[in-house]
């Protein structure tokens, strides 16, 4: 019997180790875009729109200031020089383990770039130069960017857009500039000249390879609103078409919602997501930011975290399909 009752604390005690627990907003500052990496000291890091600090967490769900500033000055210096606003970073990890910061340079939708930065130290990214600019390619809103390497191929594909649609090009194996020769090609979501409620314009891209497919999520309506909404298509291939449950085109401005909120819930607006990792309860959370109502300051959208699972049909879902 002794050994017995042992055995069920043990049980117990396994339960509530495992059965980590959340309060949302996991950051209560505003905190938008955010883009999450794991470094090499085994801590998660995290980064938002004007990237001035960092901040890092051990178990996904309590997070602290870093004291490492990620962008040096000689770098914010050279940003300021191309752009007044620095938004929706992304950082990618290449072959080899290198880092790259990518960061929206922008100015107009006519005038906006996407701008790189090199990791020099762990959590550290120094300037290094425009990838691509909205006023060389004609596309609107050149901002939000998401880079990724196709295990199979090896090649690297930088993903980016908002109102004037969601595209597609290949980067250098270093993800530093264009691939030579490599042209963009519409991936998602329509221009906000075709639907300028925005229902069908999408932004805010990312890549997560689940079993057999690729998932690209996106974030589409008003930002600033109960409209703002988390959905999702995918492909087996980067380079296929992306589509919805039904097996209709992103292009053409269809998707299946993950998150979204109704007018006066709490927590309203939720999108944006960056990465989805496992945590050491062994399920997977993605990250977002989400407005949060009577907040002293209505613009502030603090950082959320949710569990994400997979249906049967092999499609992500949150448990009541809003933030809690």
């Amino acid at each position: 019997m002794r050994y017995f009752l042992l055995f069920v604390l043990a049980l117990i005690h396994s339960a509530i180790t495992f059965a980590q627990e959340y309060t949302n907003p996991v950051w209560p500052r505003d905190w938008p875009d955010p883009t999450v990496w794991l470094g090499e000291d085994g801590r998660y890091h995290c980064v938002a729109t004007n990237p001035r600090r960092s901040i890092v967490s051990d178990d996904l769900f309590n997070w602290s200031m870093s004291d490492v500033a990620p962008i040096d000055e000689a770098s914010w210096e050279k940003m300021r020089a191309v752009s007044k606003h620095f938004w929706a970073p992304d950082v990618a990890t290449l072959k080899g383990g290198k880092r790259n910061l990518y960061i929206s340079l922008y100015n107009s939708a006519e005038d906006s770039n996407i701008g790189v930065l090199q990791e020099v130290a762990p959590g550290q990214f120094r300037y290094v130069g425009i990838v691509t600019s909205g006023k060389e390619t004609g596309i609107h809103d050149t901002i939000d960017p998401e880079v990724v390497t196709d295990p199979k191929t090896g090649k690297v594909w930088l993903f980016f857009g908002s109102v004037g649609g969601i595209h597609r090009i290949e980067l250098n194996k270093d993800g530093l500039s264009l691939k030579e020769g490599a042209t963009y090609e519409h991936v998602a979501g329509l221009k906000v000249e075709q639907n300028p409620n925005r229902s069908k314009v999408f932004e805010g891209a990312y890549l997560h390879k689940h079993g057999k497919y690729w998932y690209l999520f996106v974030s589409s309506g008003f930002y600033a609103d109960h409209t703002y909404k988390l959905q999702v298509g995918r492909a087996k291939k980067l380079t296929d078409t992306f589509v919805d449950r039904e097996g209709r085109p992103m292009k053409e401005g269809y998707a299946t919602t993950v998150l979204h909120s109704d007018k006066g819930d709490r927590f309203y607006g939720p999108g944006h997501c960056g990465e989805i990792f496992k945590g050491k309860d062994k399920k997977e959370y993605i990250f977002y930011h989400c407005h949060v109502e009577g907040s002293r300051n209505r613009n502030s959208r603090p950082f959320f975290i949710a569990q994400i699972k997979w249906d049967k049909a092999g499609w992500p879902y949150v448990e009541g399909g809003k933030p809690q």
